[in-house]
């Protein structure tokens, strides 16, 4: 696959033609005659809200709760471009609608919160909450998107996810899964170094240890996570080695690096330190760490992964979100908790292992099978909504998340299968 090239021009233009933006909203019930008119508003309206006065849950049967999400953003901290605002962010959270409407069906609306302060963001969230069935929270920075996430998740009876954290975090378990599959390792036995210490790393690091992960190394801009330094916040904490190190020495052996920072924070030098087999995931986006091609000169053994579209392996959120929040939505699950993201990480390492349709090797212009070059499936696999969505929803239930008592898993696969 080559690298496409899009112009200034061209997004702008995207975006602006043949009318403003990338989303809409249109009708799901016929509006021709004063009869329809009658039912959809005045005075037919009347009967549904009163039905969801007297029992709340009615709204899931009355209104579009059940399929909708809100995707909600301060701007603080965008896809790269970092704190840029509230309205700047617009064009990247119409966007994320998009996704969830392309490979979930579920529909959305951005809502663009300009406010920095914690308490705020968190009120304004949780006062529009009835309106919704699931909200994502985006392009958030860290700190506050730890306690921003914990109090909504505390405080709202939806499914609460700030992908920015976890999707990374349910992607890249999935490709270290396979990868362990592929090197013959032990998960338990994995030597980690993480580098970076934002939302997504620490995310990732608590992901990694429910894995089954014992040994996680992390690296900040002032050098290994340790416990001798002063400046660890507390969710750094959770992963300070008690020894004073080096990122030489934590390298040492490693058997798995995930860049999670920006370009240049290590080097070859670093990936040739590690142990045999070694796996490589570079994910600043959209120039890596280290690019593949300086990987592979220094190590010709290593399973690598990116963050990029254009290379093989790519650990792309949209491989996530959208699956886990339709699977916790179906079954009206309360939280997304951690049974449910690694039952997601699990359905798509296990997809990844499956023979791949045609219709897959025809988009991607490649003969796709597991193995070093094949850990994580592609965006466009149909097979994902249901894959991924029923494993979540089996979570959620098993898990306690959703007090759903009957639930068909085969029926609710073929429903899937019949969105596709």
């Amino acid at each position: 696959m080559s690298n496409i090239k899009i112009s200034d021009q061209e997004a702008l233009d995207y975006h602006q033609f043949p009318r403003p933006g990338k989303i809409s909203v249109e009708p799901t019930k016929p509006m021709q005659t004063q009869k329809d008119l009658g039912l959809a508003y005045t005075p037919g309206v009347a009967v549904p809200c009163l039905e969801i006065e007297k029992d709340p849950d009615n709204a899931y049967k009355y209104t579009a709760k059940s399929n909708l999400v809100a995707v909600i953003s301060n701007g603080t901290a965008v896809l790269g471009l970092g704190d840029i605002g509230a309205l700047a962010s617009k064009p990247v959270m119409e966007g994320k609608g998009i996704l969830f409407k392309k490979f979930s069906k579920l529909d959305s609306f951005d809502i663009e919160v300009d406010s920095k302060d914690i308490d705020r963001f968190c009120d304004v969230v949780e006062a529009i909450s009835p309106t919704f069935g699931g909200i994502n929270l985006e392009d958030i920075k860290a700190p506050e998107c730890f306690e921003i996430e914990r109090r909504l998740v505390e405080r709202l009876d939806i499914p609460v996810m700030h992908d920015d954290q976890h999707g990374t975090a349910v992607i890249s378990a999935a490709g270290i899964i396979n990868a362990c599959k592929i090197t013959s390792r032990d998960i338990e036995d994995l030597k980690i170094v993480v580098v970076g210490a934002g939302a997504a790393a620490i995310s990732c690091a608590r992901l990694y240890r429910h894995l089954g992960v014992k040994t996680i190394y992390m690296i900040d801009s002032k050098g290994v996570v340790h416990s001798k330094r002063d400046d660890i916040n507390e969710y750094k904490k959770e992963f300070m080695c008690e020894q004073v190190m080096t990122q030489d020495e934590v390298f040492e052996g490693a058997d798995i690096v995930v860049g999670l920072s920006r370009p240049g924070t290590f080097t070859t030098e670093h990936i040739k330190k590690m142990a045999k087999d070694p796996i490589v995931f570079t994910l600043a986006n959209p120039v890596p760490e280290i690019f593949p091609d300086d990987v592979r000169a220094a190590r010709a053994d290593a399973i690598i992964a990116t963050g990029r579209s254009d290379l093989p392996n790519q650990v792309n959120n949209v491989l996530g979100f959208p699956f886990i929040f339709r699977g916790a939505m179906d079954v009206r699950a309360k939280k997304i908790n951690i049974d449910m993201k690694l039952a997601a990480s699990y359905a798509l390492a296990e997809l990844t292992c499956k023979e791949v349709p045609e219709y897959l090797n025809e988009i991607y212009d490649t003969k796709l099978l597991f193995g070093r070059e094949y850990i994580i499936p592609k965006p466009f696999d149909k097979r994902l909504i249901v894959e991924v969505s029923s494993a979540v929803a089996e979570a959620a239930i098993k898990s306690g998340s959703s007090a759903l008592k009957e639930f068909d898993l085969e029926a609710y696969k073929r429903e899937l299968s019949s969105r596709v």
